[in-house]
């Protein structure tokens, strides 16, 4: 990794691109330093706090949502759009249409995936200020006209406040997605990933550095939760490193063919399935879809029963041990369904056996044709069944450790909260992902020196 670093910054082109990207991430995380006017942000955090989903949401952000600034809404409309738009693509014959439609069609598909980002991020900013930052009295009215030496009542200043407070976010989380796709396309690496990444690691080291303080300060306890910290992290690691990079390699031999006076073909190859070849998208997809209820409750009835009966009955942070049960048997559910269908998504047995037989290739005890097919749909839903229960262990160890953690009586989850196995899980893809993208470059401007 260091090396293939290294060796970028000796070329003019791709030390341009990284130094584009470094200078894109450092004005993400300066936006996610600016205040907004107007918002008690102690007040705002506390809030916050009360929240799971919400603290989840600021840890992505880099801790900008509990500090109520700028980009507090951080990349997650643009995530939530993107997950709705290619769920419809597969339900709406339009959208799979422009699906396939080539470079033209995924412009579309983008541009509607930033009307929906608008919409979301608005709806999201309307749920958290009413119900957080007003409740919670997190929004300086006189400053905007209201108070007992302000211009207007209360009421109006109110809603000039929710008003300019939800543009703010709106504009924020906008901004944001403009900053992502502006390093896709001039930089290196997935822009959003890379955000995503960014914000968690920003997180995790505020907190580090907290305990780091705690330990000067003559905290034993937090000595030993740096120690676990770090033990758990470099075990996490290994293990998420070795998944990631496995892969069943199906062997292909592509039989001799005369034409005209050359011989083509007698070649063998391979077709890789990997085992998480969807990634971190089945969590994301999982934990969007399970969060829903919780976010409707926490945001717009707050108080009320039917929060009450969701936290009881449909909670990972559940009294109850029923309640508990019941999410983690959805939550499972929803990862296993997530990942056969992104990785019908990836990986179509039907095409890639009629590009094999049509190149006059073949799998050796295998006939062209549907028996391939057949075969390569075998191996991939065993494949995937494998990487979906991977998944699912993934998704559940911060829940047994927080139990563990209970049952020993240490209270001290700050470090488990903003860095879990899933915030693991993407740190360590978004770095794969980065160096694959290095290493490309490097070769594609290897290649290009050669042909010159």
């Amino acid at each position: 990794m260091f090396e293939t670093i290294k060796n970028c910054f000796k070329v003019k082109e791709i030390r341009k691109k990284i130094w584009i990207t470094l200078l894109l991430l450092l004005i993400f995380r300066i936006g996610c330093y600016i205040p907004v006017p107007g918002i008690d942000s102690e007040t705002f955090s506390s809030a916050i706090s009360e929240y799971s989903f919400l603290e989840l949401m600021s840890s992505i952000t880099g801790s900008s949502l509990s500090n109520a600034t700028l980009f507090a809404l951080g990349i997650s409309p643009y995530i939530n759009a993107s997950i709705i738009i290619q769920l419809l693509t597969v339900g709406i014959p339009a959208l799979e249409r422009l699906s396939r439609q080539g470079e033209e069609g995924r412009k579309k598909i983008a541009q509607i995936t930033r009307y929906v980002t608008i919409v979301l991020a608005i709806a999201q900013a309307i749920g958290i200020i009413v119900n957080i930052g007003v409740n919670q009295d997190a929004i300086n009215l006189v400053m905007f006209g209201g108070g007992t030496s302000g211009i207007m009542s209360d009421t109006a200043a109110t809603w000039i406040a929710g008003v300019f407070l939800v543009v703010v976010y709106t504009a924020g989380a906008m901004l944001v997605m403009f900053i992502g796709e502006r390093i896709t396309e001039y930089g290196i690496g997935n822009g959003i990933s890379l955000i995503i990444f960014v914000g968690i690691i920003s997180t995790a080291g505020i907190t580090i550095v907290q305990k780091f303080g705690d330990l000067f300060g003559g905290d034993l306890n937090a000595l030993w939760v740096l120690i676990g910290f770090v033990v758990l992290t470099l075990l996490e690691f290994t293990a998420i490193v070795a998944v990631d990079l496995s892969e069943r390699r199906i062997p292909v031999q592509y039989a001799k063919q005369v034409k005209g006076r050359k011989m083509y073909g007698g070649q063998s190859s391979v077709i890789p399935i990997r085992i998480a070849g969807g990634g971190v998208m089945p969590l994301i997809f999982a934990f969007a879809i399970i969060s829903f209820p919780s976010m409707l409750a926490g945001l717009f009835w707050p108080g009320s029963g039917f929060e009450e009966g969701v936290t009881n009955w449909f909670s990972g942070s559940s009294p109850y041990w029923y309640g508990q049960l019941i999410y983690m048997v959805v939550l499972c559910l929803l990862i296993f369904a997530f990942a056969f269908f992104y990785s019908s998504m990836q990986f179509n047995p039907e095409d890639v056996s009629k590009t094999i037989q049509q190149n006059g290739g073949f799998i050796q005890g295998i006939r062209p044709g549907k028996p391939t097919a057949d075969y390569l749909k075998r191996i991939s839903n065993r494949i995937t069944l494998f990487g979906a229960i991977y998944l699912s262990l993934v998704a559940f160890v911060p829940s047994i450790l927080g139990m563990i953690m209970t049952g020993l009586n240490i209270t001290d989850t700050d470090l488990l909260s903003v860095f879990s196995t899933t915030g693991i899980l993407i740190v360590v893809s978004v770095a794969l992902e980065l160096e694959k993208q290095l290493e490309s470059q490097l070769m594609m401007k290897n290649y290009k020196g050669f042909l010159k």
